[in-house]
């Protein structure tokens, strides 16, 4: 994936309203974020449709997020392939490193899902809670 996609924080950053710290310190840290925003999305399902036939995917991706992530990587796969677990975990991984510079592994989770702001929505605090617990139990 190149060195586009390394991604490292030295220092924790703090997790207001859930406790903890859970910092990004290198792409094990992001794999197991992408583990768990698969299992709470769809439980690892690459059929699974949601949001009114609005996600496909494993990771319940948008079109917009799809274009977004696409864009990042520098390819040009159509919207199609969001069902294909591979591509949508690239496609997931250059959305968060490129949205999420600077954030802790449960901020990027809210970026997933409530988008480039995410990590600021209030709405997006159950998502984390529900993210950190299967972190808490990975590690």
């Amino acid at each position: 994936m190149g060195s586009v996609l390394t991604f490292v924080v030295a220092a924790a950053l703090p997790v207001l309203a859930i406790g903890g710290d859970i910092k990004v310190a290198g792409p094990d840290e992001i794999d197991r974020l992408l583990d768990a925003i698969a299992k709470v999305e769809s439980r690892h399902d690459p059929g699974a449709i949601g949001d009114g036939g609005r996600a496909a995917g494993a990771y319940q991706i948008h079109r917009s997020y799809w274009a977004d992530g696409t864009k990042f990587l520098g390819v040009t796969w159509d919207y199609s392939l969001a069902t294909d677990t591979t591509k949508a975990r690239e496609v997931v991984r250059a959305y968060l490193l490129h949205y999420g510079q600077g954030c802790t592994l449960l901020e990027m989770a809210r970026i997933h899902n409530g988008g480039p702001t995410g990590h600021k929505k209030p709405s997006t605090l159950p998502y984390a809670r529900k993210i950190a617990r299967l972190l808490d139990d990975a590690s």
